[in-house]
């Protein structure tokens, strides 16, 4: 399947597989929350957008386009061709620099890098229906409190994702009781069982448990009631890297 860019600009912003790790994980003690594989794994979802320079956003609060100021912090020219107040309210608009197609019912969605928080701002979500679209999208983002808010040159601003146009509406909740499925609960009561077993042993200080540190059963994929590894299971995604057969345009 593809995923077509068509560049608008000359130089628009690089466009690389979202980075699997985070600032804040790299601080944790002993880096355990890289131990967390959903977060991994959502670390690495779509495509990030970056910036091709380093800014400084401030708003005063006020709700006019006027109340937010942007300005350059390495030099670069024409900020306002990556980020301007367009939408009042607080809001930041980001140009992406291209135009995306996405194939036959599937859409893009448009959201902040996962998993990486940043004080003031918040990102705003959007779903656009990218195979047939025939103009581009902005990323938008808002300001949360009076203040200042810096982007650094490489970091994301976006991340891309695509999602089946009628994947949700495909689905039908339905409510159960686990009895009704007697493996799954005799599988749930043995992880229950291991996870109050190992956090017990942890408290009162257990050698064994100490040393083995966390329980990988989900990172490996694998199933408590038996050897079985699940054929299915991911702990790394491998996107691929855009490919621009002609850099120079």
């Amino acid at each position: 399947m593809q995923l077509l860019c068509y560049k608008l600009i000359p130089n628009p912003p690089q466009l690389v597989p979202s980075s699997p790790t985070r600032g804040w994980m790299d601080a944790s003690p002993d880096r355990f929350a890289y131990r967390c594989l959903p977060l991994n794994i959502a670390n690495g979802y779509g495509w990030e957008v970056l910036c091709p320079q380093s800014f400084e956003i401030a708003w005063n609060g006020r709700p006019e386009k006027e109340a937010i100021q942007i300005r350059s912090t390495d030099g670069s020219p024409h900020i306002e061709h990556l980020v301007l107040s367009h939408f009042s309210m607080g809001v930041v608009t980001f140009h992406v620099g291209y135009m995306f197609r996405t194939p036959p019912g599937w859409d893009l969605l448009a959201t902040a890098p996962m998993n990486r928080p940043k004080h003031g701002i918040y990102a705003l979500s959007g779903i656009i229906e990218t195979d047939w679209l025939p103009f581009p999208f902005t990323m938008n983002w808002k300001m949360t409190a009076p203040g200042f808010v810096r982007f650094e040159k490489g970091e994301p601003f976006c991340t891309i994702i695509p999602i089946h146009h009628d994947m949700l509406e495909s689905f039908r909740p339905e409510m159960r009781v686990m009895d009704a499925e007697p493996e799954l609960k005799k599988e749930y009561e043995a992880w229950l069982k291991s996870r109050t077993d190992f956090l017990a042993n942890l408290a009162n200080h257990d050698p064994a448990t100490i040393k083995q540190a966390w329980q990988k059963y989900y990172f490996q994929g694998q199933r408590l009631t038996s050897d079985e590894k699940v054929e299915t299971h991911k702990s790394k995604l491998r996107l691929a890297t855009p490919e621009d057969p002609d850099p120079s345009k």
